[in-house]
């Protein structure tokens, strides 16, 4: 009885807290809209919204902001989502698409389809990048598999395939440098430009890898027993049980609802979506005119993050080290 009572407890406690992230999400959403050179209050927003058909303030939150924030939400969303996965997956709290190499992929893959297909960005570019990550993951797979998975060769088959890529980045730069004019504020990430085509550009994708990811979740929490593990119980048999983006809103959102994979991948999705948000206001906020692309404002953020991390993770290394010598030296004084 005490057992389900302190499940029930729990459970209650995470969809709280999931309830305080979606409140967080819509809060930024809206300071999102309403942030910037021009300040614009929650009144004239839903007026500019719903009651106003003309206008500047129609013009600023309908037709500039609004996309600009669906855009950062997705991609946020989405970023968070896929740091969960991969954390999952190979079983390492500093697993991110950026450090596993799939972004480059999908950078450079985009790139080329720049190159090679000038005047159809729009409809070319989404599919061009999605297949260059999906065939750099299944390439980072291949390299690493050796009688099985290991997650320690997966992320190092992942840091060679991520420079190689890179040296191809800087290699289409070099010899095509009058089409790829735009792709330096492409890699640093900014939402200066997000339009109502963007947003309906990444919507399809967006949609159908989150409601995946929800979808699958309950099926993650068997990858952290092991390939063996897994392979033994197999995803039926279970009971119900980017750096960046990809690297920060996962441990964040751990933090608050723990590390069950149905709470954390729409935990995920709603402090990613936030997270990205928030951090293009306050690009725009900081020094006006000028704003600071949001990649930036992510880049000062995730660093010490990533750090943080990585000293935490390299205690409590030591610590297990120190603890395992402790019980050999007892067995065998």
């Amino acid at each position: 009885m005490a057992m389900k009572l302190d499940t029930g407890h729990r459970t209650a406690a995470r969809f709280a807290a999931l309830g305080l992230l979606a409140i967080f999400c819509a809060a930024a959403f809206f300071l999102s809209i309403g942030g910037g050179a021009v300040q614009i209050s929650l009144p004239e927003i839903w007026r500019a919204l719903f009651l106003e058909n003309s206008g500047v303030q129609h013009q600023i939150v309908v037709n500039l902001r609004l996309p600009r924030a669906l855009c950062g939400a997705m991609v946020g969303a989405c970023l968070a989502v896929s740091g969960v996965l991969l954390q999952a997956v190979m079983r390492n709290p500093l697993a991110s698409p950026s450090v596993i190499g799939v972004s480059s992929g999908a950078g450079f893959f985009g790139m080329l389809a720049m190159v090679l297909f000038p005047g159809n960005l729009y409809a070319i570019l989404p599919p061009a990048a999605f297949a260059g990550g999906l065939l750099t993951a299944l390439a980072i797979y291949l390299l690493a598999w050796r009688n099985g998975i290991n997650p320690t060769r997966m992320i190092l088959a992942g840091v060679a395939t991520s420079t190689f890529l890179r040296a191809g980045v800087d290699a289409l730069m070099v010899f095509f440098p009058d089409q790829l004019t735009g792709f330096v504020s492409f890699s640093v990430g900014g939402l200066s430009g997000a339009t109502w085509r963007h947003a309906q550009m990444l919507l399809p994708y967006a949609a159908a890898g989150l409601i995946l990811a929800v979808l699958l979740s309950q099926r993650l929490d068997v990858l952290l027993l092991g390939d063996e593990a897994a392979t033994g119980l197999g995803p039926g048999s279970y009971p119900h049980t980017e750096y960046k983006v990809g690297l920060i809103a996962p441990h964040l959102i751990r933090m608050l609802v723990g590390s069950d994979e149905r709470y954390l991948v729409p935990g995920a999705a709603l402090g990613g979506a936030a997270l990205v948000m928030f951090c293009d206001t306050l690009g725009r906020i900081l020094a006006p005119p000028i704003e600071v692309p949001v990649g930036i404002i992510l880049a000062v953020l995730g660093a010490p993050f990533f750090l943080y991390l990585l000293r935490g993770r390299t205690k409590r290394d030591v610590a297990g080290k120190k603890y395992f010598h402790q019980l050999r030296r007892k067995e065998h004084p």
